[in-house]
């Protein structure tokens, strides 16, 4: 079976009520895809108004979610919380937590078994700095953050895989179509090596760092890339082209 094109908008420390808004009036009006799955990650401040005024069809995610049942954890979200508001995904391992809030492969992995055992999908994020590009160490560096994941779950079918070259976050900077389909291309054979064949046949592996109206329909065309995580660009209503980017 044909793995569903999936979009996802990560709006980040972005929007205030009014603009998350304009943005969700958008969305509604907007002619979409119907064969491509869209879900929206706002900041948690903004999570119900999302749910509440999107149209049937788009989902919402959290941008974080914590690794505990809910208790004593100032400042956290539990995936009970997320779930009984109806927001029925969740982001983990954004490079933005790696590296300015320190979070490491484990605790991502903890995070993410968390979100799925609380009926969570979740958005994995992977990927690699420059330094470690120009060291030849992308595949090394990713395959390790997915090995985490999988020590700790073999349950793969509510993981979508999002490959951000940390390098091409924000920076206008995008891996060629060339250097996202190889990496992805990998992913796809250590799913297949590591978890099942099952899971690399129907595992969605997305592609996000500086993705835009320009360059996603080239990127959407590739045999391994099965969509997008997009940040900046899914603050704008250019936001349709992207999602629409294989129709």
């Amino acid at each position: 079976m044909a793995r569903r094109f999936f979009v996802g908008g990560n709006y980040k420390m972005n929007g205030t009520i009014k603009s998350i808004q304009d943005i969700i009036h958008h969305l509604n009006d907007a002619k979409i895809d119907p064969k491509t799955e869209v879900v929206i990650a706002p900041p948690a401040l903004h999570l119900l108004l999302a749910r509440e005024h999107l149209r049937q069809g788009i989902e919402v995610a959290a941008q974080n979610v914590f690794d505990k049942p809910n208790g004593a954890f100032t400042g956290e979200i539990s995936a009970e919380q997320l779930k009984d508001s109806g927001i029925g995904w969740t982001l983990t391992g954004h490079s933005e937590r790696r590296v300015i809030m320190g979070e490491q492969d484990n605790f991502i992995a903890s995070k993410t078994k968390a979100a799925l055992d609380g009926g969570l999908g979740v958005i994995l994020c992977v990927g690699e700095t420059l330094e470690q590009r120009e060291s030849n160490k992308t595949l090394d560096v990713v395959t390790t953050q997915l090995r985490a994941v999988a020590d700790q779950t073999k349950d793969w079918s509510k993981i979508v895989i999002a490959y951000e070259p940390v390098w091409a976050i924000g920076t206008g900077k995008v891996a060629t179509t060339e250097q996202a389909q190889e990496v992805h291309a990998e992913i796809r054979k250590w799913l297949s090596s590591t978890i099942s064949k099952e899971a690399s046949e129907n595992t969605r592996v997305i592609y996000g760092g500086s993705v835009n109206e320009k360059n996603c329909r080239d990127l959407a065309q590739q045999p391994d890339i099965d969509g997008f995580l997009v940040g900046g660009a899914s603050l704008k209503p250019a936001f349709v082209d992207i999602i629409n980017s294989r129709a």
